[in-house]
């Protein structure tokens, strides 16, 4: 326990102290040079000064705060008739040399070496597309002002795909682009199509027109969406062209391509609930009764936001919940779909309920830096605050795949005809 108390305490200490000092003003030379650089002990325990404090952590702090000064990484002073340290000061001049001994016993990157990593950022990606070249020039202000850009790393990946999208040439679909800018299918659709677009639009000011989403600017480029089919399950009534198409009877649902919406009067949803599946195998397994299902995908797209919007403007009183992955991107899927529809979809089997569920326990996966990134930015939200907080301190996510399988088959406990191993 005190070995894990000092080596944790050792790198805080430390890395507040650096941390505060390179954003600060004095740091990028504009601020008062003889401010001092400090932090208090509750800043590393709250219980510091407190009578029902642990010694040991106290100790600890003492201990640690007089190991660096001997270092001549900080000085600190005590409080009057006390063994309570008062207040811990950065020795400024040796903030470099506390880099590097963070680098070396704690794999800290220094503020130098994010400055270089930026300046690779911008050799690497400058001249290429007008708008990647303005969020270079954008980089570069920060490094005149010494100041490390907020969240740099994923600026890089955003540099990536506007310069192969300016450039492109050819009719791709929107997955074939991320494939061959991130190697990966749905990267740009999860983590950087938004911001992408909402810049391309920005430099070209080319806002969206009324009914349009952001992502329809790529076809300025050659980069489509592939042609949309709406999926659809339950007992719902669609009223085309006059003609009246009862779903019910077909178990498995009906898909029908986007452009037929046009024909669409009017859709009745007899069911009492109505339920958005972000992935196909959960679509395909659910079948709760009393319950229609449409077929997300991932991000709605134009089509189906305008099916969605249809179906609630004729169903006022149905229940909309939204199923999809417990994980970064499951959430942000659910808030764009709130958002562009206007629709208050609920949550479901997207708690930590589901984390917790032993079931599934084999099937938690553990969070990368970009969910981590990601996640952060929703503590906040009201709506996911609960279940992201639970996913950052327990380090889990959960694809919902798994829950629909055994919500459909009723299993009770794990899967047991799963080999461990081969003899």
């Amino acid at each position: 326990m005190r070995r894990k108390l000092m080596h944790d305490y050792e790198e805080k200490m430390l890395l507040l102290l650096v941390e505060k000092y390179r954003k600060s003003k004095k740091d990028n030379g504009i601020g008062r040079i003889n401010r001092r650089t400090q932090i208090k002990p509750t800043e590393l325990y709250r219980g510091y000064s407190r009578n029902d404090g642990d010694l040991e952590q106290i100790n600890a702090i003492n201990e640690i705060a007089g190991k660096y000064q001997e270092k001549g990484f900080l000085t600190y002073e005590m409080k009057k008739f006390s063994n309570e340290i008062s207040s811990i000061y950065l020795v400024d001049e040796k903030v470099e040399e506390a880099e590097c001994y963070l680098t070396e016993h704690y794999q800290y990157t220094s503020k130098h070496e994010k400055m270089n990593q930026v300046k690779r950022i911008i050799e690497k990606y400058s001249g290429y597309s007008p708008v990647a070249d303005r969020e270079c020039a954008k980089l570069q202000t920060s490094l005149d002002k010494n100041m490390v850009p907020k969240d740099y790393e994923q600026t890089e990946e955003v540099l990536r795909a506007l310069i192969f999208i300016e450039r492109n040439k050819h009719p791709l679909f929107v997955r074939e682009a991320s494939m061959l800018i991130y190697g990966s299918s749905k990267y740009l659709e999860d983590n950087t199509l938004d911001t992408v677009c909402g810049l391309i639009r920005k430099f070209w000011e080319k806002p969206c027109k009324e009914n349009e989403l952001p992502d329809e600017i790529l076809s300025d480029y050659r980069i489509v969406k592939e042609k949309q089919k709406i999926c659809v399950k339950g007992n719902i009534v669609i009223v085309k062209s006059g003609k009246t198409l009862e779903l019910g009877g077909i178990q498995s649902g009906v898909e029908f391509y986007a452009d037929e919406l046009d024909e669409m009067e009017r859709i009745i949803v007899h069911d009492r609930r109505f339920i958005t599946v972000e992935n196909k195998a959960s679509y395909m397994r659910c079948g709760e009764a009393d319950t229609a299902y449409f077929y997300l995908g991932g991000y709605a797209n134009r089509f189906q936001r305008d099916f969605l919007r249809m179906m609630y403007a004729n169903n006022p009183g149905v229940q909309c919940f939204h199923f999809g992955d417990i994980d970064a991107g499951g959430f942000y899927i659910h808030e764009n779909l709130c958002r562009i529809t206007g629709i208050p979809f609920g949550l479901y089997r997207m708690s930590v309920n589901e984390l917790q569920d032993p079931r599934y326990e084999s099937c938690l996966r553990s969070l990368s830096l970009n969910d981590r990134r990601r996640l952060k930015k929703l503590s906040e939200h009201d709506g996911y605050q609960e279940t992201v907080k639970y996913m950052l301190e327990q380090d889990v996510k959960l694809e919902q795949e798994i829950v629909s399988y055994y919500e459909e088959t009723g299993h009770s406990g794990s899967i047991e005809n799963i080999p461990t191993g081969l003899e």
